[in-house]
């Protein structure tokens, strides 16, 4: 059952990513669905504010994974994130060549991926979902479905009331 939250600008977008990535834990995929625009890429900015990653914070359309070595692990024991974008990947093959699998493998790293749709094949089924969609008033809907942790659900929904 997803938690919903609403989001009116940006920043309240930002920091819903910065409360959901205070409670991630490494080992896990988390899967960024929703159209150009909807706040994939801010939300994850958050996540990665909140987990100490090195600005500069970056979608990785172009470069399809950028790595975040971070300084110091975070409190849930995440040393690496790997920032995904799948969006112009052809095949999933393709994805799975350049080290996905290895990415998920990764017991201190975290996967971050925006348009998992394109690499459908390959996504295990244990991920947590964050589906981002336009509101009314130029809002953000942000629907999570945690796979491990009501801990989570508790914070994002006392934050999206």
């Amino acid at each position: 059952m997803p938690v919903t939250s609403l989001s009116h600008t940006a920043e309240e977008t930002k920091n819903l990513g910065v409360l959901f990535g205070q409670e991630l834990a490494p080992g896990g995929l988390v899967c960024f669905r929703g159209d150009l625009g909807a706040g994939k890429t801010t939300f994850i900015q958050g996540v990665l504010s909140a987990c100490g990653a090195e600005k500069p914070y970056v979608s990785p359309t172009f470069v399809i994974m950028k790595e975040y070595d971070l300084a110091l692990p975070t409190e849930t024991g995440i040393r690496r994130i790997y920032h995904a974008d799948a969006y112009r990947i052809e095949q999933a093959d393709d994805f799975e060549k350049i080290g996905f699998s290895e990415w998920l493998s990764d017991t201190e790293g975290v996967v971050l991926l925006e348009w998992p749709e394109r690499v459908a094949a390959l996504l295990p089924e244990r991920r947590i979902e964050v589906a981002l969609r336009l509101g009314a008033e130029e809002s953000r809907v942000i629907d999570i479905t945690p796979f491990r942790s009501s801990e989570l659900s508790g914070i994002l929904e006392e934050q999206g009331s």
